[in-house]
């Protein structure tokens, strides 16, 4: 286990036996924003990652107990049940929906190929990258530190020494206006 799961896996022990609302917070700084961005990739609007989002994190609340550490990290179980409430919704919406993982039992969820979501990708990321460049260099550089460093919140407060709330409706800030431009951009239902 790495040191990260390991202060991961103490933290949710913590939010388990003792109902540890500090432990909720900087697991819930470090998990949310990932998981956000993680249900982008897999197709979610921004609304739809955001819900599903606070879904699972009130399930990480709610649910504690439910985590068990020696089947998997923190990080997977969330992962997990982010994407099964994702394709939960897909089936809701559209009785049409598969699940190509229903049909790939022995590849890896990350090695399934996706042509479509590969062009949708490339869409996505031309039109990003221009947004990002647009965007005031304060709110570019903590979603950098957010994203591509992987930090939390908390971490990138600590690291470039300001408040957590200011980080925090920076990175707010910068995502509502790469929404904007993704939909402007006509990328919207591949975002």
């Amino acid at each position: 286990m790495t040191p990260l799961a390991s202060e991961h896996a103490a933290l949710m022990a913590s939010v388990t036996e003792r109902r540890d609302r500090g432990a909720f917070a900087t697991l819930f700084d470090y998990y949310s924003p990932r998981l956000h961005a993680y249900l982008i990739r897999l197709g979610a609007d921004g609304a739809t990652a955001e819900e599903i989002t606070q879904e699972v994190m009130a399930t990480l609340w709610r649910k504690a107990d439910l985590f068990d550490s020696t089947k998997s990290s923190l990080g997977t179980w969330l992962y997990r049940v982010a994407r099964n409430r994702r394709i939960d919704l897909a089936r809701r919406d559209r009785v049409d929906y598969v699940d190509p993982s229903e049909y790939a039992h022995d590849i890896p969820d990350d090695q399934i190929p996706d042509a479509d979501g590969q062009i949708d990708a490339q869409t996505r990321e031309d039109v990003l990258r221009t947004a990002m460049a647009d965007l005031p260099e304060e709110q570019r550089a903590l979603v950098r530190l957010a994203f591509f460093d992987n930090l939390s919140h908390s971490e990138i407060a600590a690291r470039t020494g300001l408040p957590l709330g200011t980080v925090k409706s920076r990175i707010r800030l910068a995502f509502s206006r790469l929404r904007r431009v993704l939909e402007a951009g006509g990328v919207e239902d591949a975002a």
